[in-house]
């Protein structure tokens, strides 16, 4: 372990079920199958524990040790601590209903409870129906928006993360019409900001090199098919370039994937979501997990959805879960790491005094 490294049995993470009507609750289960990790993390999961313990009766995973609690105070290591929700659990696999919104609202909302009272390190979020959300709450359009509007955070970033490539997006869950209007110079500066701070302090490198990529076909050919790479884009890297951030572009998405250009930088950034997660799925699909940059908290999840369509059978693979685990993990580490290397423990001006009160 490096010096200033936070031990694992001092770590607290947070999982939630996301909609349980999907393959949340059975990932929860298969991640501690192997339920050594136990003994070196305190684990909560925000899950209707009659699922938990379904699944594990349904693997055959008698062994693994759930635990009902009241609150975190009573998490222990080597048990998978359970904060259950108070009201009746009516949810048939496959079939999301409002009952499994709810369910995944009130996961999601108890979790960041304890984000906000520090009382968790992370939180890893199983995939939710933001359709399913949306019908008992209107304002919801996926766990990105919800991040960034419960912690106040200035454009919280969603990127796909993968071993070599790591891909943000500019905009996030909206229609194709309105994405040129979005696409405007302060966005992406933030963009490229957060996502530069994320790098350095979340995944430890030195000096990130960051990829941004156009809007239009080929980068708008020097605006003979579109103004934004002149108007908005290119003004916006130059801005991060100033602010001595290593931003290079705007490169056009067809051939920046297709010729392997996205595995020479640390990170990618793109305009939209199809544009960059197309890409993104198609070199590392499942495997991939999300991580929600530009926030005070650290929030990661795996790259699938809720895969209704598997759910109940016990066919879903927590490969995403568990990556999404060890990101948090790691994240927690680097930036605990990253806070206390850029202190400035000496206190200059303090020092400065001293030294002339000596001369």
């Amino acid at each position: 372990m490096q010096h200033g490294q936070i031990p694992l049995h001092k770590m607290k993470i947070g999982i939630t079920c996301g909609d349980p009507a999907g393959i949340g609750p059975e990932l929860i289960v298969k991640l501690f199958a192997d339920h050594r990790l136990l003994e070196e993390l305190t684990v909560v999961a925000y899950c209707p524990v009659a699922l938990l313990n379904k699944w594990k009766k349904q693997l055959n995973l008698e062994d693994l040790p759930v635990q009902t609690i009241q609150n975190i105070s009573q998490a222990l290591l080597g048990k998978l601590n359970v904060i259950s929700p108070k009201e009746q659990v009516d949810v048939l696999e496959g079939k999301p209903s409002e009952a499994s919104a709810r369910i995944a609202l009130w996961a999601l909302e108890k979790s960041s409870e304890d984000l906000s009272a520090k009382t968790i390190d992370a939180v890893v979020t199983a995939p939710v129906s933001k359709q399913n959300i949306h019908a008992i709450s209107p304002g919801f359009t996926g766990h990105t928006e919800y991040y960034n509007d419960r912690f106040k955070a200035e454009g919280a970033l969603m990127v796909l993360c993968a071993e070599r490539l790591k891909v943000a997006l500019a905009t996030n869950h909206i229609a194709i019409k309105d994405i040129p209007a979005a696409v405007v110079k302060d966005t992406v500066v933030t963009a490229i900001k957060n996502l530069d701070v994320m790098l350095r302090q979340d995944f430890n490198v030195i000096k990130p090199k960051i990829a941004v990529l156009g809007l239009n076909p080929h980068a708008g050919e020097s605006g003979t098919i579109g103004m934004e790479e002149m108007e908005q884009i290119s003004p916006a890297i130059s801005n991060a370039k100033n602010s001595g951030i290593l931003a290079f572009g705007p490169y056009s998405a067809d051939g920046f994937f297709g010729a392997g250009s996205c595995f020479e930088f640390d990170a990618v950034l793109a305009m939209y979501h199809d544009q960059g997660l197309t890409g993104f799925k198609a070199i590392a699909f499942d495997a991939g997990v999300n991580y929600t940059a530009g926030l005070s908290i650290i929030r990661t999840s795996p790259g699938h959805g809720t895969a209704f369509d598997l759910a109940g059978k016990g066919e879903s693979s927590a490969e995403g879960m568990r990556n999404a685990l060890y990101l948090a993990i790691d994240a927690v580490r680097n930036r605990r790491n990253y806070t206390a290397n850029n202190q400035n423990p000496l206190g200059f001006s303090a020092g400065q005094k001293e030294y002339e009160g000596i001369a």
